[in-house]
């Protein structure tokens, strides 16, 4: 009896599981590769245009996640729609890897009627994790900071967030404004 129980003890250690955090970075596991973004563009739908560049996606990232932490942001198709329609200002990001396409591929043209700035990026695992989710998301819309309502608790650390949202959400607009204008005089 005594070698069964010392047996078991033994096995035990080797089914250990390891569980691994995947909100953390790919990069700093050490099995997992990290992927590029070229990497990421190869799966990219053909009709994904204006896909942000490496430099503009990385801008794009940083603002949805600072626009998430002041809760400025809403995820998802449906609540994209629901805001377009009712008149929200602010820039839609669409992950280019959503498949079907289908699914979003009707956002550009409400995002165009109502002339909110749109852009894809190429990952939707990088989008979500940009917006404080777990799960990857197909579209996001950053909502314009003026008509955000004012916070109930005045923290000086939410006062910072507030502004550095501010601040690289006006950066934002601009460049997709100009990257919308630039596609629409070319096609």
């Amino acid at each position: 009896m005594g070698k069964d129980k010392k047996d078991k003890d033994k096995n035990k250690d080797k089914d250990t599981v390891t569980v691994i955090d995947k909100d953390k970075d790919s990069a700093a596991l050490p099995d997992t590769p990290a992927v590029s973004y070229e990497e990421r563009c190869r799966s990219v739908s053909l009709i994904a245009l204006p896909l942000a560049s490496k430099k503009l996606a990385k801008k794009v990232y940083k603002s949805v996640k600072r626009a998430a932490k002041v809760r400025a942001v809403k995820r998802g198709v449906k609540e994209v729609i629901k805001g377009l329609r009712k008149g929200a200002k602010g820039c839609v990001v669409l992950a280019g890897d959503i498949s079907p396409i289908d699914v979003i591929s009707h956002i550009p043209v409400l995002c165009e009627e109502h002339s909110v700035p749109y852009v894809y990026t190429p990952s939707k695992q990088d989008l979500g994790a940009a917006s404080n989710t777990k799960r990857p998301t197909s579209c996001v819309m950053v909502v314009d900071p003026t008509t955000l309502k004012p916070a109930k608790d005045k923290k000086d650390s939410n006062k910072e967030a507030v502004g550095e949202y501010t601040e690289s959400f006006g950066e934002l607009q601009n460049e997709l404004k100009e990257l919308n204008e630039r596609m629409i005089t070319v096609v």
